[in-house]
């Protein structure tokens, strides 16, 4: 018998929903799935009506502050029958996730080979959920390097695990796409040309992917200081030297040189109190909010890198963060000037660590603060039972940033005395961390803890600024993102066991339990801030090691089988994963011989021999593990190793 939904009000967005619930429906049941579309919901019709709750009389959401970015849930199902509905068209579609999540489908990573579905029996089941999620901002920012198929797949998995947002950096997020397409740093394929137009082309679609689904769409951030005044700011790697003469004189001084910041547009900062630089930026802003009206939230922040602000003698006159505040102001003015809506994310980050002094923002509600402490620790989460201490001297371009949690939080505190507006955590555990965390299971509960204790820090949620594809050797991490950022109550090891058992079956236990060992193991050693004196210290822990993978490496042997795609993948991932940290374990030995010349010499050839296998195991993992970030974060912690200034 046909299964029936029933669309309310048909959107976008909405219609989208009830196609996506229809299409896994008739995966999980077998069953043809009709969709129907109406103006006014029946409630004699039989099947399941999807829309916005107001379409359902009688039915209640809980209340939220902005519904535009709040979500609210309802599902009332049973056996087939029943309501569907959330307070926004995006929160719609997060009820329809959530249902199916509730008889049992699971998204372990993006793709379908990541999609678990339930037998036929558990759809006749009844589901009744009312929610609010714990935190408005609950998203990921694109990082590392991408396919446009990686972009897509990872804002397609997003609403599916509880996310509701979805940030692209720059103007076109032209260095991720790159950085693939031509194979950068890959010794074995053949790098080829990527133009600014392609990456164009996939931001417009990946935009269009968004909005189908309702995501609230964040933007640019990077490139503001060069971008309107005619300098490209692209990436990382690009250098600039030639500089209109015209130009010149909007730039930050540094060392007594008005200049391009060692080459690169991204790190160079502008001379903040020269008036026209600060009016030529604001209005290049405003027309770019004006002309792309599909951008919810548009991140509006100064230079990259840190210890590059003008060194002018009106500039010494008050700190960054005053004349950074005094041009977010500006920026209000002229978006309000233009009847334009478009929230300005601000952020507190490296020199903007520290606050104004004297000025204040005029509209908080325009704003939205953004908390990013990429110099952080990511061995211990950020709590609030520690003591605070006071905030260090602000001496311009000359600053040392803060490393462990208390002296991070200052920072954030001293900005919350003068801001009481919106504001989210910015944060980078998938960044570098993770891949110095040979389990991925200490950096996933401190991620955990973290999301925990947002609303003690005062913060409404998270933005992760991380590589898409990190799901590799499992993607836990990224599920504890989604599901605590939903709900903050819900415990690490319900999270750990409801993951490892769907991603890997009926081993998944073993699967948790060898990959926490193996965090375990690999904590004393502190890979995080490199050393051969720590891991000297704690040599006797990788013989154990190597012991585990062993032992593991039978019990993935004997799953690789599978009858489920999804387990024989997750298995598959396993396998790579046990093979480069068993060769990772031998140079980290290494690198220990008393004999510092032999050591470097051999622990260098053979990650030169382990990255080149990475690059020739890619294609195996593409979806779920970023080989260009790998490489570069691994062999810079071997070269740190290695290298005799240190030892």
């Amino acid at each position: 018998m046909a299964m029936r939904i029933i669309v309310v009000k048909r959107t976008r967005t909405i219609h989208f929903a009830a196609t996506e619930l229809g299409r896994y429906l008739e995966l999980i049941t077998g069953d043809e799935v009709s969709i129907e579309q109406t103006q006014r919901f029946d409630p004699d019709e039989s099947g399941i009506a999807v829309g916005l709750g107001h379409a359902f009389p009688g039915v209640g959401l809980p209340e939220v502050a902005d519904p535009r970015f709040d979500d609210a849930i309802g599902i009332q199902v049973d056996n087939g029958v029943g309501l569907i509905y959330g307070n926004n068209e995006r929160s719609v579609l997060l009820a329809v996730y959530r249902y199916l999540t509730e008889v049992g489908c699971r998204w372990v990573r993006p793709g379908r080979d990541g999609e678990l579905l339930p037998d036929r029996e558990a759809a006749a089941g009844a589901v009744e959920v009312f929610e609010t999620p714990s935190y408005r901002h609950r998203g990921i920012c694109i990082e590392g390097a991408v396919s446009y198929e990686n972009v897509r797949d990872t804002i397609d998995w997003l609403p599916k695990v509880g996310m509701n947002s979805y940030f692209i950096q720059f103007r076109e997020a032209y260095t991720f796409f790159e950085r693939w397409y031509t194979h950068r740093d890959n010794p074995l394929a053949e790098g080829g040309e990527f133009s600014v137009d392609e990456a164009r082309g996939y931001v417009d679609r990946a935009v269009d992917e968004i909005a189908t689904r309702g995501l609230l769409y964040q933007a640019v951030g990077h490139g503001w200081t060069t971008e309107p005044f005619g300098i490209k700011g692209l990436s990382w790697d690009q250098r600039v030297y030639d500089v209109d003469p015209a130009v010149r004189t909007y730039l930050a001084e540094v060392d007594g040189e008005r200049r391009v910041f060692d080459g690169i547009p991204l790190n160079t900062n502008l001379c903040y109190s020269n008036d026209e630089a600060r009016r030529i930026m604001v209005e290049d802003i405003a027309d770019y909010a004006g002309a792309h009206p599909r951008i919810d939230v548009m991140h509006v922040w100064l230079a990259d890198g840190s210890n590059n602000q003008c060194e002018c003698e009106q500039c010494r006159q008050a700190r960054p963060a005053d004349f950074y505040v005094m041009l977010l102001n500006e920026i209000d003015e002229l978006l309000s000037r233009r009847g334009l809506q478009t929230k300005i994310v601000f952020l507190i980050y490296v020199d903007l660590l520290w606050p104004p002094e004297r000025e204040r923002i005029a509209n908080p509600e325009r704003f939205i603060l953004m908390f990013a402490p990429i110099t952080r620790t990511y061995r211990e989460p950020f709590t609030t039972d520690g003591e605070i201490p006071g905030l260090p001297e602000y001496r311009r371009n000359e600053l040392v940033f803060p490393h462990d949690v208390a002296a991070n939080l200052a920072f954030l505190r001293a900005w919350q005395s003068h801001f009481h507006g919106d504001s989210f955590v910015f944060d980078y555990h998938y960044m570098w961390a993770h891949v110095k965390d040979p389990g991925s299971m200490k950096i996933a509960e401190v991620l955990h803890e973290d999301i925990g204790n947002l609303e003690r820090l005062g913060l409404d949620g998270s933005i992760s600024c991380q590589v898409q594809r990190a799901f590799f050797p499992h993607g836990l991490g990224l599920a504890v993102l989604g599901r605590a950022l939903w709900n903050s109550g819900l415990s690490f090891e319900e999270c750990t066991d409801d993951y490892f058992r769907s991603a890997f079956g009926h081993d998944g236990p073993l699967c948790a339990e060898f990959y926490r060992a193996l965090s375990e193991r690999f904590l004393p050693l502190d890979l995080e801030s490199p050393s051969v004196k720590t891991v000297a210290a704690h040599a006797d822990t990788l013989p154990a090691a190597l012991d585990d993978i062993e032992r593991f490496e039978r019990i993935i042997d004997r799953n690789v089988p599978s009858s489920s795609p999804v387990h024989t993948a997750s298995w598959k991932h396993a396998k790579l994963h046990a093979t480069i940290w068993r060769r990772l374990i031998g140079i980290l030995q290494t690198v220990c011989d008393p004999d510092t010349a032999k050591a470097a010499a051999t622990a260098a050839a053979a990650w030169d021999d382990l990255a080149e296998w990475m690059w020739r195991h890619e294609e195996e993992c593409q979806s779920v593990f970023d080989v260009h970030n790998a490489v570069r974060v691994l062999g810079g912690m071997i070269q740190t190793l290695t290298n005799g200034d240190q030892r």
